[in-house]
């Protein structure tokens, strides 16, 4: 999510800036007065290509983050109090979250809660990390909102792992058809056309063309290669502005086929969160702006603030979502029958289960078919410039015969 820079004031009087993570300018400051901060500036970081790009900014893993969640709760379910937990976790551990942790415990050693001395961390602790935290102080029962958050990271991270390894061979695949065609173009092609040149023969206009078209290649690589990347670069700025941003997200989720993939995977990861959210006690409304960051596409978000005005104003979840017409009817059913019986947060899991099923035999029946196609592709570009250069050959033997 975009970073803004946040001039604030707080409630004894104090005038802050920080940097938070928000979906929007608006959202971040309705966010903040509803915390009790008057707010007096909320301006977006500029540069964000690089700093979302890891150039500048050191953000802490899931993993890392599991592993101390893992720990955290070991130690509490102990029975030992905040503080003494954190110096058993600072005495076996090392690195940047080490740094961090060591300040949070001298705040909470200085009367913050837990909450309020990692919110001072939002580019380290995520929002809903956060908000989990503060909701288990609310409710006395810090374990168990712990409990749920690491269950939340386990099966986030395990999806998108399989996501991965199903995209890891036909990636794969690509990499070595680019790598063989380059190969021969830059270096194949060159040699014939040299051998070529030196017999002083006419070549036949496909063999001219592709030895016209490589020396263009070789001679205008490196320009080629500046103009994509001013390009790439020019695109990514572009795409940070509201306009391109959202141009950008609505070609991501009208693709063909593609475009489904992504919109269940949005909705899975947003179901998810927010059961996970409700199941620490943080109300639906704020449940649901909460979970509105992990959906990361800005039609679909735009579609989501509406549906919480919606909510706002007395309507139900399942009716409020019904009118982006994003979610399936089973999925709609199963939202209104966990409502109406209570178990809204069981059936939003089981819906996120169902989106995450649907998306896994989507992948493999793309991957299924793209394997064969890049074979299929890369076979025929590579045989066309084999055949193509071998042209020269077959036109003397057949002269000879």
């Amino acid at each position: 999510m975009p970073i803004y820079t946040c001039k604030i004031g707080s409630s004894d009087g104090r005038i802050l800036v920080k940097e938070l993570d928000s979906v929007n300018a608006n959202l971040l400051r309705q966010s903040l007065e509803e915390q009790g901060y008057v707010v007096f500036e909320v301006r977006k970081k500029p540069f964000q290509f690089l700093l979302e790009s890891g150039i500048g900014r050191r953000k802490i893993g899931s993993k890392e983050l599991l592993l101390f969640n893992q720990e955290f709760l070991v130690l509490l379910k102990a029975g030992l109090p905040i503080i003494q937990a954190l110096d058993t976790i600072l005495e076996s551990g090392t690195g940047k979250l080490n740094e961090i942790l060591g300040a949070v415990r001298e705040d909470i050693k200085g009367g913050l809660a837990l909450s309020a001395a990692l919110e001072k961390y939002p580019r380290i602790f995520p929002q809903l990390y956060i908000a989990s935290i503060r909701a288990g102080e609310r409710t006395g029962d810090l374990p168990q909102t712990i409990r749920r958050y690491i269950a939340f990271l386990k099966r986030t991270e395990g999806f998108r792992g399989k996501i991965i390894s199903s995209l890891f061979y036909p990636a794969i695949l690509i990499s070595v058809a680019v790598i063989a065609i380059a190969l021969l173009l830059v270096y194949v092609v060159p040699t014939f056309s040299q051998i070529y040149a030196d017999s002083g023969n006419a070549l036949p206009v496909p063999t001219q063309m592709l030895i016209n078209s490589t020396k263009a290649l070789r001679q205008y690589l490196p320009v080629f290669i500046g103009m994509v990347a001013v390009g790439i670069v020019l695109f990514r700025r572009w795409k940070e502005t509201e306009a391109g941003r959202y141009r950008v997200d609505a070609m991501k989720i009208k693709t063909p086929f593609v475009g489904a993939i992504a919109i269940r995977y949005a909705l899975a990861g947003f179901t998810r969160t927010l059961a996970t959210v409700l199941g620490s006690g943080i109300p639906v409304v704020e449940a649901m702006r909460m979970s509105i960051g992990t959906l990361n596409n800005k039609v679909l978000e735009r579609g989501l603030l509406m549906a919480v005005h919606r909510v706002e104003e007395g309507s139900k979840l399942s009716t409020a979502l019904e009118n982006m017409k994003l979610l399936p009817p089973l999925a709609l059913r199963m939202l209104s029958v966990g409502e109406t019986t209570g178990a809204l947060e069981e059936m939003l899991g089981d819906i996120s289960d169902y989106f995450e099923e649907e998306i896994e035999r989507n992948l493999h029946i793309l991957s299924t078919a793209i394997e064969p196609a890049i074979m299929i592709v890369m076979g025929v570009v590579i045989g066309t410039i084999i055949i193509t250069m071998y042209l020269p050959i077959f036109k003397i033997a057949s002269t000879v015969g």
